[in-house]
């Protein structure tokens, strides 16, 4: 059941597991999506066999803070397994970002997991003028326009998806793990589509995966957010080593917009 130990990676590399040559998107939009006070909550099922396990959940928290003397976002993505995992695999997984209000650009990310007794503890401030990035583990080089695994989330949902045709790419860059990672995230198109939560009008495409111990890589992850300006997160779906994963928005607070693209709810 070690598949557990990736339940907040899966949320976050949802939509940043690729990066990317940072384009013009990924360059100095503003946030028309989100505002302080909203709350995500995720819900990981497992599948293997045609059987759907509920492994674990997620929550995504946004609240407007001082940082250094610039308004930020701090945004938290805190990962768990529910109880009965916690005899096979327990995991306590915290992703932070700050990001500027005013560029989107991340100043501060920490990661901080706890996967079955394994620590990881990384705590990474940007230098966006200098082009660094100063790390638990040393000082490295970095792009411009680059995002962290969860400030490339929220940036991402100020896409204007209408821009783009069936089978575009949309590439940014994006720094995990003291690497910055060039990869892509491919528009699908709009359908409606049916969750555990309800039924949406819906926006897809495919995130090009960093190969790793859990996903395979290429573009078998894909991924639909709500089509209303809110651009909320409502699906993912992922094969993973043994079985697959599928990831369903279960509720939310303090949207900006109202969720019109919500059809109907189960």
């Amino acid at each position: 059941m070690k598949f557990t130990g990736k339940i907040a990676v899966t949320l976050i590399v949802i939509l940043f597991a690729f990066s990317v040559k940072a384009g013009d998107e990924f360059c100095g939009l503003t946030n028309t999506s989100f505002k302080g006070g909203e709350q995500i909550t995720m819900k990981v099922y497992y599948t293997t066999l045609g059987m759907y396990v509920a492994a674990g959940e997620a929550t995504f928290s946004v609240n407007i803070e001082k940082f250094n003397g610039k308004a930020a976002y701090h945004c938290i993505g805190d990962g768990k397994s529910y109880s009965f995992f916690d005899n096979f695999y327990k995991v306590r997984d915290r992703y932070e970002s700050y990001i500027d209000t005013a560029t989107m650009l991340p100043l501060k990310f920490i990661r901080n997991v706890n996967e079955n007794g394994s620590k990881i503890y990384n705590n990474v401030t940007f230098n966006h003028t200098a082009k660094t990035a100063v790390s638990t583990n040393g000082v490295f080089k970095i792009s411009s326009c680059v995002q962290d695994v969860v400030s490339a989330m929220y940036y991402a949902r100020n896409i204007n998806f209408n821009k783009y045709k069936s089978g575009d790419k949309i590439p940014f860059d994006m720094f995990l793990d003291d690497q910055t990672y060039h990869l892509y995230l491919r528009y699908i198109g709009k359908e409606i589509i049916k969750t555990r939560y309800g039924k949406f009008n819906s926006i897809r495409f495919k995130p090009l995966l960093v190969e790793g111990t859990m996903f395979k890589g290429g573009e078998k992850m894909e991924v639909w957010v709500s089509d209303d300006p809110n651009h909320l997160l409502l699906r993912v779906e992922s094969p993973i080593v043994v079985g697959s994963i599928k990831v369903d928005m279960m509720g939310y607070k303090n949207l900006k917009y109202p969720l019109k693209s919500l059809i109907s709810k189960r």
